[in-house]
């Protein structure tokens, strides 16, 4: 198609540094601001010797980014300029906001040029579990935890870390923590919460799962809370149960062969 006016001009045009000739020597390196270069071939080239234009595979060739003259030059001869003229494809490096979405291939945003806190998409999921009934209150639940063994089941990264019911997270970042039970409450009510801490000391209730009575039939619930682990020394987090009467006719149930009392942390990326 013909264009109006003055047809653009594409290509990745350069201009390389100064080369200081040396005596009895035919090959030079040739670099733009002190990075190598290294031209299509010797045809996308103009290269000027003691004011001559010399003439591509005859008066030079190149190999990646040295170019060889057909002859050593000696003391007195000057490379005047290398001028590269780049691919006629090469478009160079495209103008501030000219790349749109359109433009992307559909799948070619690799990890490695994403965002690093979405490098790999999620790096952190955990599941853990109470493996035996719980009658009575606990803060924190401190005992029979496990982590998540059943059939089928994966855990993404290094996982979070049980000791005595507290966890601790193995990186820092945005986290989301889903807990839910299955229980009893037999006349009296319920309530399993999740508390945080922001200094590795003084804990806060985040999150409550209130079972109210229902009769001697089974009641589940979950939570969630969304928590932001800047540091893995001071950012952790437990579940507390507790009865309003306090009479242990309440009851969380807990197995090891499946999900009944549990806790669930995905890191969605990184920490804020």
């Amino acid at each position: 198609m013909a264009y109006i006016g003055r047809e653009p001009t594409v290509g990745n045009f350069q201009v390389c540094d100064a080369i200081s000739v040396v005596n009895n020597q035919a090959a030079y390196t040739m670099q733009v601001g002190g990075v190598n270069v290294s031209p299509e071939t010797a045809n996308h080239m103009l290269v000027s010797l003691n004011g001559i234009l010399q003439k591509p595979g005859s008066s030079f060739t190149v190999s990646g980014s040295t170019i060889t003259f057909a002859s050593n030059l000696v003391t007195g001869d000057v490379i005047n300029f290398i001028h590269i003229l780049g691919n006629v494809l090469d478009l160079g490096v495209p103008s501030d906001s000219t790349v749109s979405t359109a433009k992307i291939v559909d799948a070619n945003v690799t990890s490695a040029k994403m965002f690093s806190g979405f490098a790999n998409g999620i790096t952190e999921a955990d599941q853990w579990r109470i493996t035996a009934d719980l009658n009575s209150n606990a803060q924190p639940i401190s005992a029979n935890w496990e982590r998540n063994d059943s059939t089928g089941f994966g855990k993404i990264g290094t996982g979070i870390t049980e000791s005595s019911g507290y966890f601790s997270f193995p990186s820092t970042g945005v986290y989301f923590i889903n807990f839910g039970t299955t229980g009893e409450v037999n006349g009296d009510s319920l309530a399993l919460s999740l508390y945080t801490t922001t200094d590795n000391s003084s804990y806060s209730i985040v999150a409550v799962i209130n079972l109210g009575d229902g009769g001697n039939y089974p009641i589940s619930s979950s939570k969630d809370f969304i928590f932001n682990v800047t540091n893995t020394t001071t950012h952790k987090c437990y579940l507390r149960a507790s009865s309003m009467a306090g009479n242990n006719n309440t009851r969380l149930f807990g197995a090891s062969d499946s999900n009944y009392t549990q806790i669930t942390f995905i890191r969605l990326g990184d920490s804020v």
